[in-house]
């Protein structure tokens, strides 16, 4: 099926041909013809389907039959999770519109607001944003949603992941009752479907594959290693296997800076991504990493949806993830467009806990392999099985006295991991935290 048979008129069809794209995928061929209809539409598709293309080309469509935004106004809005999950589809509705006489962007906090203020005043026909940063920008008075038309929902399980909730709730309570609503996700899990209960009206629900598997033409490894050993492990696959962009997720953000200065230490150019670095340092690196000026880009999970490399032939999970719907949005960067790719995990003692969480969601049994000259020690294996449990005795421990003694849990205080490196701090399915509204 071409995209032309789809209904996309020909700006469109040229736009999407221009981008190297000549046949839809299967989230594409059911969601566009949807949206072009006008309904609302939850769809849950794989990480690197073309969920992106799915809303964006329809969405453009139906705009660019109305009428230009008017001053401070804004006729689509694209929220999104991440600051680089914003911007790349910002740039993917630019590419897609760029024969048509629409406007966009995307705003998100990390940089001066003052010329977003400025940008948004003469209108903007679509409008990309991370929550935090639009509740500012409306508590400014530097926009109105009075004419918006459609509302997207993009990587939305991630946002409840993030703890947006409450913002998207206050969000959906400013915009107008009659509009076209999309809801994007990667899972499908009872907290989306309540969420998509609340804002969607009579959706029509679009699920291409199982809910959390992993994309086929992903080739996965596991490869047990003692943890003191993580990196000279992957200094060894990286140099013997010859590989060239290689995107290696960190739990913490401390571990990821380490992990650049051991690579570049043995010739390997490398550059970390994560919050504690300005927008334009984390902008810089991933333009080195898409240019192949750099070899391993080292990422919190502040990138797990926010890089769209092409051809991305290799992911590493240097730490498995707490949230094992993480691993799935981790080893969605490669595979991605049905080219293949290779997703590898460096796996030791005190992680078994996070490896079968991983087993049970994508109902896949790893077999555990093992590299020459780097077999764990079983003597190493059980001290770490050990001070693993001690380590999980000891926090529900403090859980349970701050239970008692009414307090708060200082959540990734100590180790910092992938969560503090968002906007919002995360909290467990199904929680949501109240946050105090800026007066207007």
């Amino acid at each position: 099926m071409s995209f032309c048979a789809l209904g996309l008129c020909d700006e469109l069809v040229k736009a999407v041909s221009e981008q190297g794209y000549t046949e839809p995928s299967p989230i594409q061929v059911e969601a566009i013809p949807a949206v072009l209809k006008k309904r609302d539409v939850m769809a849950v598709a794989q990480t690197g389907t073309g969920k992106t293309a799915g809303f964006s080309l329809p969405m453009v469509q139906l705009l660019s039959a109305g009428i230009s935004a008017t001053p401070n106004s804004v006729r689509a809005l694209v929220i999104t999770p991440t600051r680089e999950l914003a911007a790349q589809v910002a740039k993917s509705i630019e590419n897609y519109s760029r024969h048509m006489n629409l406007t966009s962007t995307a705003v998100f906090g990390g940089v001066r607001i003052e010329p977003q203020i400025a940008q948004l005043q003469n209108g903007i026909d679509v409008l990309v944003a991370t929550p935090g940063r639009l509740v500012d920008l409306y508590n400014q008075n530097a926009i109105n949603f009075e004419k918006l038309e459609i509302l997207v929902l993009d990587e939305a399980d991630r946002m409840l992941d993030l703890g947006f909730i409450d913002d998207i709730r206050h969000i959906k309570s400013l915009l107008p009752t009659e509009r076209q609503t999309l809801m994007f996700s990667a899972t499908f899990t009872n907290e989306i479907k309540s969420l998509a209960s609340g804002m969607l009206n009579s959706p029509l629900l679009i699920e291409v594959t199982a809910a959390n598997s992993t994309v086929d033409k992903i080739k996965q490894k596991i490869y047990s290693v003692e943890k003191s050993r993580k990196s000279e492990l992957l200094i060894h696959l990286i140099k013997k296997n010859e590989w060239q962009q290689v995107l290696v997720f960190s739990r913490t953000k401390q571990g990821a800076d380490n992990l650049v200065s051991e690579l570049e230490a043995t010739g390997i150019t490398a550059a970390s991504i994560h919050a504690n670095r300005t927008q334009h340092a984390r902008t810089h690196a991933l333009e080195g990493f898409k240019n192949e000026d750099i070899t391993v880009l080292v990422a919190t999970d502040i990138a797990s949806r926010g890089i769209d490399v092409n051809q991305l032939p290799y992911v590493v999970n240097f730490d498995l993830p707490y949230v094992p719907e993480d691993y799935v949005h981790r080893i969605g960067r490669t595979g991605r467009a049905g080219t293949l790719g290779l997703a590898v995990s460096l796996f030791s003692a005190d992680e078994s806990k996070q490896l079968q969480a991983i087993e049970r969601l994508i109902e896949r049994k790893f077999e555990l392999e093992t590299v020459s000259g780097f077999k764990p020690n079983k003597k190493e294996i059980a001290k770490a099985i050990s001070k693993a449990a001690a380590k999980d005795k000891n926090a529900k421990s403090k859980v349970m006295s701050n239970a008692k003694s009414g307090g708060k849990s200082k959540r990734n205080k100590a180790d910092d991991d992938e969560y503090g490196n968002f906007e919002a701090d995360p909290l467990p399915r199904g929680k949501s935290k109240g946050r105090k509204k800026s007066k207007r």
